[in-house]
């Protein structure tokens, strides 16, 4: 079947990518929206500026919409940039990477719905741990990029997602309830390589900026490098 996929820049949304492809879909768009709205609750907002490094190191087109990300109007914000996608690459499907989060599903199945798309979503309540460990496994790499939830303090910015990063998320989680994958917006990555990508991304300046027990690695220049 020939889709697009959601990508935010995150390890679920690349991932996912990937899960669809091996599923024996034809990934031929990328479709992001950079939202205006800092709470949106639709949208990934940290380093959301450099998702368009992905079109090269994917060598996948990406399409990228402005976007209020004001709850009332997120969704037909979405459907309008999906419509256009539709109509531009003749897709029958959408691919996204939500996990657990039934208002991003529901939200993405109605709009597909509508437009008469088949939602696609490859990581639908997997295993958190498990589906770490594999991201780990095959090749991906990934930094939290930012952090908003009790136990997660600054020293997480800039972390790897590896298998140390893994054990520790999993006492978080133990302790704290925390989200394993961050799917309840416990914190952001960024996805710098994998077996899908042609050219890895090398994060070669950033920012941490941090206040109120919160923060956010903001990459101020990153380049592509070849594999």
């Amino acid at each position: 079947m020939k889709v697009a996929a959601l990508v935010s820049g995150g390890k679920d949304s690349i991932y996912a990518l990937y899960k669809a492809q091996q599923e024996g879909h034809e990934v031929v768009a990328m479709i992001s929206f950079v939202a205006k709205n800092q709470e949106s609750y639709m949208f990934h907002i940290p380093n959301i500026e450099k998702v368009e490094l992905f079109e090269k190191a994917l060598g996948i087109p990406i399409h990228i919409f402005q976007v209020s990300g004001d709850k009332e109007f997120e969704v037909g914000e979405m459907k309008t940039g999906v419509f256009w996608l539709q109509q531009e690459y003749k897709i029958e499907g959408l691919v996204s990477g939500a996990i657990e989060s039934n208002y991003q599903k529901e939200r993405v199945d109605k709009m597909c719905e509508e437009l008469g798309l088949k939602s696609i979503a490859p990581l639908w309540h997997t295993n958190n741990e498990e589906y770490l460990h594999n991201f780990v496994k095959e090749g991906f790499k990934a930094k939290i990029v930012g952090v908003f939830a009790e136990g997660l303090d600054k020293s997480w910015l800039g972390k790897d997602i590896d298998e140390n990063s893994i054990k520790e998320l999993k006492k978080l989680h133990e302790k704290y309830q925390v989200s394993m994958v961050g799917e309840g917006g416990e914190y952001e990555s960024f996805a710098t390589d994998g077996p899908i990508f042609k050219k890895r991304i090398n994060i070669l300046d950033s920012e941490i900026i941090w206040e109120h027990n919160s923060g956010i690695l903001k990459i101020k220049k990153a380049k592509l490098d070849a594999k």
